[in-house]
Protein backbone atom coordinates (compact mmCIF):
# COMPACT_ATOMS: atom_id res chain seq x y z
CA UNK A 1 0.00 0.00 0.00
CA UNK A 2 1.26 3.33 -1.17
CA UNK A 3 2.52 5.82 1.99
CA UNK A 4 0.23 9.00 1.68
CA UNK A 5 2.07 12.17 1.29
CA UNK A 6 1.43 15.45 3.94
CA UNK A 7 2.32 18.69 4.12
CA UNK A 8 3.91 20.42 7.18
CA UNK A 9 2.40 23.89 7.10
CA UNK A 10 4.91 25.77 8.52
CA UNK A 11 6.30 25.52 5.11
CA UNK A 12 3.71 27.88 3.86
CA UNK A 13 3.13 29.60 7.23
CA UNK A 14 2.88 33.10 6.09
CA UNK A 15 0.09 32.00 3.50
CA UNK A 16 -1.70 30.27 6.13
CA UNK A 17 -1.72 33.20 8.42
CA UNK A 18 -3.05 35.53 6.01
CA UNK A 19 -5.72 33.01 4.60
CA UNK A 20 -6.15 29.53 6.25
CA UNK A 21 -8.62 28.00 4.77
CA UNK A 22 -7.61 29.10 1.02
CA UNK A 23 -4.33 27.47 1.77
CA UNK A 24 -5.29 24.44 2.95
CA UNK A 25 -7.80 24.28 -0.12
CA UNK A 26 -4.71 25.20 -2.37
CA UNK A 27 -2.85 22.36 -0.56
CA UNK A 28 -5.66 19.66 -1.15
CA UNK A 29 -5.98 20.87 -4.52
CA UNK A 30 -2.05 19.95 -5.27
CA UNK A 31 -2.96 16.22 -4.31
CA UNK A 32 -1.81 16.30 -0.43
CA UNK A 33 -3.64 13.96 1.23
CA UNK A 34 -2.99 15.77 4.27
CA UNK A 35 -1.23 18.21 6.53
CA UNK A 36 1.02 18.30 9.69
CA UNK A 37 0.18 21.31 11.87
CA UNK A 38 3.13 23.79 13.39
CA UNK A 39 0.56 26.23 14.82
CA UNK A 40 -3.03 26.36 14.93
CA UNK A 41 -3.79 30.51 13.64
CA UNK A 42 -6.09 30.79 16.40
CA UNK A 43 -8.58 27.90 15.63
CA UNK A 44 -10.10 25.75 17.52
CA UNK A 45 -10.08 22.05 16.89
CA UNK A 46 -13.45 21.94 15.85
CA UNK A 47 -12.96 24.78 13.44
CA UNK A 48 -9.81 22.90 11.86
CA UNK A 49 -11.41 19.06 12.05
CA UNK A 50 -14.21 21.39 9.41
CA UNK A 51 -11.81 22.57 7.47
CA UNK A 52 -9.64 19.28 6.69
CA UNK A 53 -13.08 17.27 6.22
CA UNK A 54 -14.30 19.72 4.17
CA UNK A 55 -11.37 19.33 1.99
CA UNK A 56 -10.83 15.61 2.11
CA UNK A 57 -7.34 16.65 4.18
CA UNK A 58 -6.33 14.34 6.84
CA UNK A 59 -4.18 15.50 10.11
CA UNK A 60 -1.26 13.65 9.75
CA UNK A 61 0.53 15.09 12.74
CA UNK A 62 1.03 18.63 14.81
CA UNK A 63 4.38 20.06 16.08
CA UNK A 64 4.14 21.09 20.02
CA UNK A 65 6.21 22.22 22.69
CA UNK A 66 6.95 19.54 25.36
CA UNK A 67 5.34 21.35 27.85
CA UNK A 68 1.84 20.56 26.73
CA UNK A 69 2.74 17.16 27.03
CA UNK A 70 3.46 16.82 30.90
CA UNK A 71 1.15 17.40 34.10
CA UNK A 72 -1.69 18.45 33.78
CA UNK A 73 -1.58 20.65 30.19
CA UNK A 74 -1.61 16.58 28.92
CA UNK A 75 -5.67 16.34 29.08
CA UNK A 76 -6.26 19.48 27.24
CA UNK A 77 -3.54 18.49 24.28
CA UNK A 78 -5.16 14.98 23.98
CA UNK A 79 -8.53 16.11 23.68
CA UNK A 80 -7.92 19.00 21.08
CA UNK A 81 -5.68 16.20 18.99
CA UNK A 82 -8.85 14.28 19.38
CA UNK A 83 -11.20 16.19 18.01
CA UNK A 84 -8.41 17.21 15.51
CA UNK A 85 -8.61 13.45 14.65
CA UNK A 86 -4.77 13.17 15.17
CA UNK A 87 -2.84 11.03 16.71
CA UNK A 88 1.03 12.01 16.27
CA UNK A 89 2.35 14.74 18.73
CA UNK A 90 5.39 15.57 18.01
CA UNK A 91 8.11 17.42 19.67
CA UNK A 92 9.96 19.61 17.02
CA UNK A 93 13.09 21.06 19.14
CA UNK A 94 13.90 21.28 23.30
CA UNK A 95 14.54 23.79 25.67
CA UNK A 96 19.06 23.89 26.57
CA UNK A 97 18.48 22.18 29.57
CA UNK A 98 17.01 18.84 28.47
CA UNK A 99 19.95 18.73 25.23
CA UNK A 100 22.87 20.33 26.79
CA UNK A 101 24.79 16.71 28.04
CA UNK A 102 24.08 13.20 27.06
CA UNK A 103 22.88 12.78 30.32
CA UNK A 104 20.16 15.23 29.82
CA UNK A 105 19.25 13.38 26.45
CA UNK A 106 18.88 10.52 28.86
CA UNK A 107 16.89 12.29 31.04
CA UNK A 108 14.88 13.54 28.03
CA UNK A 109 14.18 10.25 27.20
CA UNK A 110 12.98 8.94 30.25
CA UNK A 111 10.43 12.03 30.05
CA UNK A 112 9.00 11.00 26.56
CA UNK A 113 8.65 7.43 28.13
CA UNK A 114 6.54 8.30 30.55
CA UNK A 115 4.71 10.78 27.75
CA UNK A 116 4.20 7.25 25.78
CA UNK A 117 2.83 5.86 28.33
CA UNK A 118 0.05 8.18 29.35
CA UNK A 119 -0.91 8.62 25.20
CA UNK A 120 -1.09 4.66 25.25
CA UNK A 121 -5.51 4.59 26.36
CA UNK A 122 -5.89 7.23 24.06
CA UNK A 123 -4.53 5.39 20.51
CA UNK A 124 -1.85 8.54 20.63
CA UNK A 125 2.01 8.58 19.73
CA UNK A 126 4.65 11.12 21.28
CA UNK A 127 7.93 11.77 18.81
CA UNK A 128 10.97 13.50 18.69
CA UNK A 129 11.75 15.77 15.36
CA UNK A 130 15.20 16.35 14.40
CA UNK A 131 17.59 19.32 13.33
CA UNK A 132 20.97 19.38 12.67
CA UNK A 133 22.45 19.01 17.02
CA UNK A 134 21.40 15.71 16.95
CA UNK A 135 23.60 14.13 14.58
CA UNK A 136 26.79 16.48 16.03
CA UNK A 137 28.54 14.01 18.82
CA UNK A 138 27.93 15.15 22.54
CA UNK A 139 29.53 13.34 25.00
CA UNK A 140 30.98 10.76 22.92
CA UNK A 141 28.00 9.82 20.95
CA UNK A 142 24.90 11.12 18.44
CA UNK A 143 22.32 12.61 20.81
CA UNK A 144 20.50 10.93 18.03
CA UNK A 145 21.53 7.57 19.56
CA UNK A 146 21.45 8.60 23.50
CA UNK A 147 17.70 9.60 22.87
CA UNK A 148 16.59 6.46 20.63
CA UNK A 149 18.10 3.85 22.20
CA UNK A 150 16.69 5.14 25.66
CA UNK A 151 13.61 5.56 24.58
CA UNK A 152 10.44 2.76 23.98
CA UNK A 153 9.91 1.25 20.64
CA UNK A 154 6.73 3.74 20.45
CA UNK A 155 8.34 7.11 20.35
CA UNK A 156 8.26 8.13 16.77
CA UNK A 157 11.89 8.84 15.35
CA UNK A 158 10.71 11.99 13.05
CA UNK A 159 13.76 11.63 10.80
CA UNK A 160 13.88 15.30 9.21
CA UNK A 161 16.59 14.12 6.49
CA UNK A 162 17.65 17.94 5.33
CA UNK A 163 18.06 18.92 8.74
CA UNK A 164 20.36 15.47 9.42
CA UNK A 165 22.22 16.37 6.37
CA UNK A 166 22.68 19.96 7.15
CA UNK A 167 24.35 19.19 10.86
CA UNK A 168 26.50 16.68 8.84
CA UNK A 169 25.35 13.40 9.82
CA UNK A 170 23.99 10.63 7.33
CA UNK A 171 20.42 9.70 8.31
CA UNK A 172 19.46 7.49 6.28
CA UNK A 173 21.23 4.55 7.95
CA UNK A 174 18.79 5.36 10.96
CA UNK A 175 16.16 4.28 9.15
CA UNK A 176 16.95 0.59 9.65
CA UNK A 177 19.06 1.02 12.77
CA UNK A 178 15.90 1.82 14.69
CA UNK A 179 13.34 -0.39 12.86
CA UNK A 180 9.51 0.65 12.96
CA UNK A 181 9.96 3.76 14.33
CA UNK A 182 10.29 6.35 11.89
CA UNK A 183 6.60 6.35 11.60
CA UNK A 184 6.33 9.79 9.90
CA UNK A 185 9.38 11.00 7.95
CA UNK A 186 9.94 14.54 6.92
CA UNK A 187 11.34 14.99 2.92
CA UNK A 188 13.83 18.14 2.67
CA UNK A 189 15.75 18.09 0.65
CA UNK A 190 19.34 19.47 1.01
CA UNK A 191 21.88 20.47 -1.49
CA UNK A 192 25.58 20.92 -0.92
CA UNK A 193 25.45 23.67 -3.21
CA UNK A 194 22.26 25.04 -3.79
CA UNK A 195 20.20 26.18 -0.19
CA UNK A 196 16.94 26.59 -2.22
CA UNK A 197 16.90 23.14 -3.64
CA UNK A 198 13.75 21.53 -3.77
CA UNK A 199 13.06 17.72 -3.63
CA UNK A 200 14.46 16.38 -6.12
CA UNK A 201 17.26 18.64 -7.09
CA UNK A 202 20.07 17.89 -4.43
CA UNK A 203 21.89 14.90 -2.71
CA UNK A 204 19.44 12.82 -0.56
CA UNK A 205 19.26 9.39 -1.93
CA UNK A 206 15.82 9.25 -2.33
CA UNK A 207 15.43 5.94 -3.60
CA UNK A 208 17.69 4.70 -0.58
CA UNK A 209 15.24 6.32 1.47
CA UNK A 210 11.84 5.28 0.33
CA UNK A 211 13.59 1.72 0.07
CA UNK A 212 14.23 1.51 3.48
CA UNK A 213 10.69 3.78 4.71
CA UNK A 214 8.38 1.05 2.91
CA UNK A 215 10.48 -2.09 4.14
CA UNK A 216 12.08 -1.50 7.76
CA UNK A 217 11.29 2.15 9.29
CA UNK A 218 7.55 1.29 9.46
CA UNK A 219 6.73 4.67 7.74
CA UNK A 220 3.00 5.70 7.48
CA UNK A 221 3.63 9.19 6.19
CA UNK A 222 5.59 11.20 4.41
CA UNK A 223 5.82 14.71 5.37
CA UNK A 224 7.05 17.53 2.92
CA UNK A 225 8.61 20.20 4.35
CA UNK A 226 10.84 22.83 2.64
CA UNK A 227 12.15 26.30 4.25
CA UNK A 228 13.44 28.18 1.58
CA UNK A 229 12.17 29.06 -1.38
CA UNK A 230 13.47 30.10 -4.97
CA UNK A 231 9.45 30.39 -5.85
CA UNK A 232 6.72 31.76 -3.88
CA UNK A 233 6.09 28.80 -1.16
CA UNK A 234 3.21 27.70 -2.50
CA UNK A 235 4.49 26.72 -5.98
CA UNK A 236 7.22 25.79 -4.13
CA UNK A 237 5.49 22.98 -2.21
CA UNK A 238 3.69 21.99 -5.23
CA UNK A 239 6.86 21.18 -7.09
CA UNK A 240 8.06 19.19 -4.32
CA UNK A 241 4.83 16.84 -4.73
CA UNK A 242 5.09 17.12 -8.51
CA UNK A 243 9.20 15.65 -8.00
CA UNK A 244 7.78 13.08 -5.46
CA UNK A 245 5.51 12.17 -8.33
CA UNK A 246 8.09 11.81 -10.86
CA UNK A 247 10.04 9.11 -8.28
CA UNK A 248 6.84 7.10 -8.20
CA UNK A 249 5.24 8.55 -5.06
CA UNK A 250 2.33 10.29 -3.89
Amino acid sequence: MAIPIGLQLYSVREDCARDLSGTLAAVARMGYAGVEFAGYYDRSAAELRMMLDDLGLKCCGTHIRLDTLLGDELASTVEFNRILGNKYLVVPGLPPERRSSRAAWQETARIFDGIAERLKPYGMLTGYHNHGIEFQPLDGELPWDTFFANTREEVIMQLDLGNALHGGGDPVPYLARYPGRAITVHLKEFSASDSKAIIGEGDVPWSRVFELCETQAGTEWYIVEQESYKYPPLEVVARCLDSLRKMGKG
